[in-house]
């Protein structure tokens, strides 16, 4: 089993940045990427980005090619997640969620997933 635990949301205005962490424990070895996917009021989720624990293989959604970087920490278990110049269509609850297979890396076929943490950009 892999828990996951997310942090760093918040309110912030819009243009403004924030930076969510996602700590993993337990099984780490047995996964190979970890994703960021949100989910807006009435909408279904969505991945965002996902990036494999050696930094070497990342994904981005096109919406948030240039805003958004990746980033992550095998020696602390941590994934990051900079969200800069945010916009109210960025409003969202964000999950991390750990994989096992590379293969699934950019579908919704996650193994474990965090509980969220709400992002509100406000206008």
């Amino acid at each position: 089993q892999v828990q996951l635990v997310e942090s760093g949301g918040g309110l912030v205005q819009a243009g403004g940045s924030l930076k969510l962490s996602c700590v993993a424990s337990g099984e780490i070895d047995s996964t190979a990427a970890v994703g960021w996917f949100r989910q807006a009021p009435g909408k279904e989720r969505a991945i965002v980005a996902t990036i494999s624990w050696s930094g070497n293989i990342v994904y981005y959604q096109d919406t948030v090619k240039g805003r958004f970087t990746l980033s992550s920490d095998s020696a602390k278990h941590t994934v990051y997640l900079q969200m800069n110049s945010v916009t109210p269509e960025d409003t969202a609850v964000y999950y991390c969620a750990a994989t096992r297979l590379y293969a699934n890396m950019w579908s919704p076929d996650y193994d474990y997933w965090g509980q969220g943490t709400q992002v509100t950009v406000s206008s």
